[in-house]
């Protein structure tokens, strides 16, 4: 079936249009419109070489990535694999697949084949966008990174879509088993994009050089991170990975105006002297925090060294991701993840879902939000989104307090969060109990200063099997990807139970 005649998800889906037609509602619009306004203002930036692509330049090579994909027989509606670490050629693949109509799924790069093959089976992509040597295990056809120079400019691709029509599938783990995909509209992802910039202060202008060094497959690098800067038309100065003094370089060398951070960033700034911190930062004008709790002292640290607050959010996959900042109270609120985006509302729910009296102020409950920017359930069914009425429970606790700022103070799960990656426990079990020896075992987050979180793993082993830490790492390290391998493996002869037989987590974190 051909591009042009291909049904999306939708029946009468996104079909191959004559640029004219263009009907708003993807996300690769951004480009085009960035294009429009600003051809030979930076776009992208790799960090490592200074090598650059305008949005002129951006703008072409993903019409070229988009033919290279229709070429293949991606048809609007198909599901795209993409793992490449960030960098320029993750940006073009990702708005490639986008404006060919196809749906994005972002995979860890660290993965190790198994869990690769898994998420690939699960969500149908016939298509890997990769370096050959790393997809063992994957049944797909691969097809080796973008283009990213062109010998002449591609004829302009442009694929009718819906905002609603599936944009992005992204795997992450819930509170109720494996890993499952979330399902990201176009309208979805826009819609957070607009809500975040209507925040004074901006996170991102035009004028700003953003520090992207957070993983693209991860939603709180994609969203606040790469759209942010798609949609305002700033330039992304891209870093593979982040440590601590290239990042500093990167920021001194490029003259970077704004940081998207996760807590173990800042945490590893403060390794380095104080003046070089502050010298390193003088061109930078916000700092913010996502993915996991910013400890106070922390915040407290970054400012004595730079003369910098940071200012926190908190959001989820399933909320496009962006839910609250302090950014929207207008100053840093050490302790606190801020109020709700412009559009987004947010309410306290018991148990039941049902809303706390009014007149709770201070009281916990369960965080409940509702707006455009939610996710449309689960794949491939769409369970478990949105309520009737457009509220998703998001399964944390907090309470807001007399300013109306959210403060987090629990889980109601056992999820475990490790550099803002979600780590389920069973998960990781059903892999530890895999391994010959183990007759039981139990996985809880304990605190981390450099991740926030690390996975503990409590093992039983039987009687003269001989197991080491190491043996129990190296089992894990070839199944799941790296952020869930155990960092803290301790055995027991037995584990606590409560009288129903579960197993006493609480216990075990101790």
């Amino acid at each position: 079936m051909s591009a042009e005649t291909s049904p999306g998800m939708n029946g009468d889906g996104p079909g191959l249009q004559p640029a004219s037609r263009l009907e708003a509602g993807n996300i690769a619009d951004l480009v085009a419109a960035a294009a429009r306004r600003g051809p030979q203002y930076p776009a992208l930036i790799d960090g490592p070489t200074a090598r650059r692509l305008t949005w002129s330049e951006l703008d072409a090579v993903v019409d070229g990535e988009a033919r290279r994909l229709l070429a293949a027989g991606v048809a609007p509606g198909d599901r795209v694999a993409i793992r490449l670490p960030t960098g320029v050629a993750f940006c073009v693949a990702l708005f490639g697949v986008l404006r060919a109509g196809g749906v994005v799924v972002p995979l860890p790069t660290s993965s190790p084949g198994p869990e690769l093959a898994r998420i690939v089976a699960d969500s149908g992509a016939g298509v890997l966008i990769a370096d050959q040597d790393a997809v063992d295990g994957a049944e797909a056809r691969v097809l080796p990174p973008p283009e990213l120079t062109l010998s002449a400019k591609p004829d302009p691709v442009s694929v009718r879509t819906r905002g609603d029509d599936l944009a992005v599938l992204s795997y992450t783990s819930g509170t109720s088993g494996p890993p499952r995909a979330a399902m990201l509209s176009h309208r979805a992802l826009l819609a957070n994009a607009r809500q975040c910039g209507k925040l004074r202060p901006m996170p991102v202008n035009a004028a700003d050089r953003v520090l992207l060094a957070l993983p693209l497959f991860h939603v709180y690098g994609l969203g606040p991170g790469l759209l942010q800067v798609a949609s305002v038309g700033a330039t992304a100065v891209l870093l593979p990975r982040f440590d601590a003094e290239e990042a500093l370089d990167a920021i001194v060398r490029l003259r970077v105006t704004t940081v998207v951070g996760v807590p173990p960033m800042y945490a590893a700034w403060l390794g380095l002297p104080s003046d070089r911190l502050r010298e390193g930062m003088a061109t930078v004008r916000l700092l913010t925090s996502g993915a996991a709790p910013l400890g106070p002292e922390v915040a407290a640290a970054v400012r004595a060294a730079t003369g910098l607050d940071v200012f926190e959010g908190y959001g989820l996959t399933e909320t496009g991701p962006v839910v609250t900042t302090t950014l929207a109270g207008g100053h840093a609120k050490p302790g606190s993840v801020g109020r709700p985006l412009p559009g987004v509302e947010l309410r306290l729910v018991d148990s039941d879902g049902m809303p706390l009296a009014e007149d709770d102020d201070g009281d916990t409950g369960r965080v409940s939000v509702r707006g455009p920017n939610l996710f449309s359930g689960y794949w491939p069914d769409g369970e478990h989104g949105p309520d009737a009425d457009g509220w998703f429970r998001t399964g944390d606790v907090g309470y807001l307090d007399s300013d109306g700022d959210l403060h987090l103070v629990d889980r109601a799960s056992d999820l475990i969060i490790v550099n803002g990656f979600n780590v389920y426990p069973h998960e990781v079990e059903h892999v530890l109990l895999e391994l010959d020896g183990v007759v039981e075992a139990a996985v809880v987050g304990v605190p981390d200063g450099g991740t926030g979180e690390a996975v503990k793993a409590v093992v039983v082993q039987a009687d003269g099997a001989g197991l080491s830490a190491a043996d129990v790492r190296e089992h894990c390290a070839a199944r799941v990807a790296k952020f869930k391998v155990p960092a803290v493996v301790e055995f027991a002869e037995s584990l606590p139970h409560s009288p129903t037989g579960k197993v006493a987590r609480r216990v075990l974190r101790g």
